[in-house]
């Protein structure tokens, strides 16, 4: 698989993430672009999980954290379309967190 491609389907689901992941491991030209977007997509999906089990722990004050996921997706799109675009543009506001956290992609 293309590393574009490859960079822009991590963003769809996590299985979409699963086999993207695969195939960059499984490539032998392994570019900067997909890994970068391995790390964003996956910290974005991590994100959204942990927004939501707190919304559901909160309860009403969920409404809040609904509102916060809202922001999720808005930051996924920017980061599909910077993949899809094949730049390395990290998300606004955690971006830079998943570059530096996501160790374990290499």
């Amino acid at each position: 698989m293309e590393q574009k491609t490859i960079a822009w389907v991590s963003y769809i689901t996590l299985i979409g993430w699963i086999i993207a992941l695969v195939s960059y491991n499984n490539s032998p030209d392994k570019s900067s672009l997909a890994h970068f977007h391995l790390k964003q997509s996956l910290g974005l999906m991590l994100t959204a999980l942990a927004i939501s089990f707190i919304s559901v722990l909160l309860g009403f004050l969920g409404l809040f954290f609904n509102l916060v996921n809202l922001g999720v997706l808005v930051l996924w799109v920017i980061g599909l379309v910077a993949a899809v675009n094949g730049e390395e543009k990290p998300v606004p506001l955690v971006g830079d967190f998943y570059q530096k956290t996501l160790t374990f992609i290499k």
